[in-house]
């Protein structure tokens, strides 16, 4: 019954959601994966399955054997909507949660150029200037992994406004983030880049 349950989150089934669970379904229960309904429902973006999983308890915490927990997979799973966002941290999302890679919510939007979400982030209390594994910020990525289009640029624009540090280099290269900028050629990043170091 709990694979069902699995199942159906995956593919965002709400009545079979509902008839597994109403069967004895754990929503607690993982697939070979590792990965909770909540966590399946969450790859899939379907709010209605992961709204009743956490009505019916479901941890929205927990993460499968990739390190993705629903909150994670929102900030850089699901494109640039934050409903599934706004759901898991109105349910209890650890805000400066880490993947795999040591890096928060903020810098997974960030490196997939998602403004919105980035913006929703920004809300909480999350680091800012948090380091990964890689010895990136969220701006390091933003400009080292984005393509210098306007989404990344509103990006970079809204973590300077609220106060990243501009002057933080990135480990390996012991680049800033204008130097990253610059040498790729996004002039618009430079330009808000620049404005910022004063």
């Amino acid at each position: 019954m709990d694979d069902r349950l699995i199942r159906a989150a995956a593919r965002g089934d709400l009545d079979a959601v509902r008839l597994a669970h109403a069967r004895g379904a754990s929503v607690e229960a993982r697939d070979d994966q590792g990965r909770t309904a909540l966590v399946a429902a969450a790859y899939g973006n379907h709010l209605g399955v992961a709204r009743f999983l956490i009505d019916a308890g479901a941890d929205v915490n927990a993460k499968d054997e990739t390190v993705q927990s629903a909150y994670l997979i929102a900030t850089a799973e699901v494109g640039d909507d934050p409903r599934l966002l706004d759901l898991a941290i109105a349910s209890g999302a650890r805000i400066n949660d880490k993947d795999s890679f040591n890096g928060t919510a903020l810098i997974r939007a960030a490196d997939r150029g998602y403004p919105r979400v980035v913006k929703r982030l920004l809300r909480e209390d999350i680091d800012i200037d948090h380091v990964n594994r890689l010895g990136w910020t969220a701006l390091h990525e933003a400009i080292i992994l984005g393509d210098g289009s306007a989404r990344y640029v509103e990006v970079v624009d809204l973590l300077v406004a609220a106060g990243a540090d501009v002057s933080l280099r990135s480990r390996d290269d012991g680049l800033s983030p204008v130097e990253h900028a610059q040498a790729r050629g996004y002039d618009e990043m430079v330009e808000i880049l620049r404005s910022a170091q004063g």
